[in-house]
């Protein structure tokens, strides 16, 4: 039908975002809301989604058909039976190593599971601090229950890091004499449809009560779809962290790797713990722009940033106890932000020479999706850097979660 539209929602670390396409793939609207509450707290991307589905102008209400949800990966929290939030989420780039040598005894042979950002070393700490009687849910997962009000289902996209296989489309055999398997969602692949929206949930928001829920992704993969990727291109997302990914012939499995599968085509990449994220703990958007201008990006500082977010590091080394290096700060502003820049790119490079190491190739152009993808001085510092042509593409991730629902089967 001309007047169908189909709809995508993104969770990310400040706030939420929703796109909403028609038959044509063409956006007819769009709009973001930042969390009420915080990035940890549940509440906060339940009570985004209510406003976002509240500003909806009402003749898309009338007329969304199909509805996706993509969040970050590996941001996992606990809930009762009921579907109702216990506590703070644990965010993605948060290390767990409370029980690293019961990790190591039920994870023989995946390494990418025996890192203390896997979310089954966050499963396992939620575990030890509510008990059994938990549900273990993604952040996509747990929004897209909350739209069903049935939260049996987990998309395989975003339960990698919690120990599905992929190719086996199994949990781990080991997983089978644990008590708390309970926990774990029952996968379904991406792209499928889960059911239809709950009635008193679309009575509440005057939304069409045969709406579709479409099993989602993990926000990088929506991304992914969203740039509109070549075989022979890369994708680099510049948001609070950077985030890394190219095709490949065959999945791997390594620590701070991730490996998925989109449109049965197999995706590898990893995701720093630096990014932007790093320049907004110092600069606002306004002082990024203006100082940006006054970098000559055809010159090196003598500065060696280490730019990271936060302690730790998962990609493209795995190290949890890496500290960043934001020191020593030169006088002048658009220096000091030229050495972030430098910092960045060189993470970034670092990134690709990781992938060029398991996969055998580098892609011959990036495309940058992002927040960071507008800055055209730290775009031209990251091609001199990597040696790569670069460039930028504007579709949102939100934009891509929607076109897995317009796709859905």
């Amino acid at each position: 039908m001309p007047d169908d539209f189909f709809g995508g929602l993104d969770f990310g670390t400040s706030g939420a975002r929703i796109s909403i396409i028609n038959l044509k793939k063409e956006l007819k609207y769009s709009n973001s809301v930042p969390y009420r509450y915080g990035f940890k707290n549940p509440t906060s991307w339940i009570n985004s989604c209510e406003n976002l589905l509240d500003s909806l102008p009402l003749y898309i209400k009338n007329n969304i058909v199909n509805l996706a949800i993509s969040g970050t990966s590996g941001t996992l929290t606990a809930c009762d039976l009921r579907g109702n939030p216990i506590g703070e989420a644990i965010p993605y780039d948060q290390a767990c190593d409370e029980n690293k040598i019961l990790i190591e005894s039920i994870t023989v042979g995946e390494d990418h599971l025996q890192t203390p950002y896997s979310s089954l070393a966050k499963a396992l700490k939620l575990i030890d601090k509510f008990g059994e009687d938990i549900l273990l849910r993604h952040q996509s997962d747990l929004i897209t229950g909350w739209f069903l009000k049935d939260w049996t289902y987990g998309e395989e996209g975003n339960n990698i890091k919690l120990g599905w296989d992929l190719i086996k489309e199994s949990w781990p055999k080991s997983y089978l004499n644990t008590s708390w398997q309970k926990c774990l969602p029952q996968i379904i692949k991406s792209g499928k449809i889960l059911g239809q929206i709950d009635n008193e949930l679309a009575e509440r928001f005057k939304l069409n009560k045969k709406i579709l829920l479409v099993s989602g992704t993990t926000d990088s993969n929506a991304a992914f779809l969203a740039a509109g990727l070549g075989k022979e291109e890369g994708l680099t997302v510049l948001g609070t962290t950077i985030v890394v990914k190219k095709f490949n012939k065959t999945p791997i499995k390594e620590k701070g790797i991730t490996t998925h599968r989109i449109s049965e085509e197999w995706i590898c990449g990893g995701a720093s713990n630096a990014g932007c994220g790093i320049l907004s703990q110092f600069f606002s958007d306004l002082e990024i722009k203006e100082l940006s201008r006054q970098i000559n990006t055809s010159k090196k500082t003598s500065l060696n940033l280490l730019p990271l977010n936060c302690r730790g590091e998962r990609f493209p080394i795995n190290n949890p106890f890496l500290e960043p290096i934001l020191s020593p700060r030169p006088v002048s502003d658009s220096l000091f932000l030229h050495g972030l820049f430098e910092g960045l790119a060189r993470i970034e490079l670092k990134g690709w020479e990781k992938l060029y190491e398991l996969t055998g190739s580098l892609p011959k152009r990036i495309v940058t999706t992002g927040g960071g993808s507008k800055n055209p001085q730290w775009r031209a510092i990251r091609e001199r850097i990597i040696n790569i042509p670069i460039i930028s593409r504007k579709k949102t991730t939100s934009f891509g979660t929607a076109l897995l629902a317009i796709n859905a089967k």
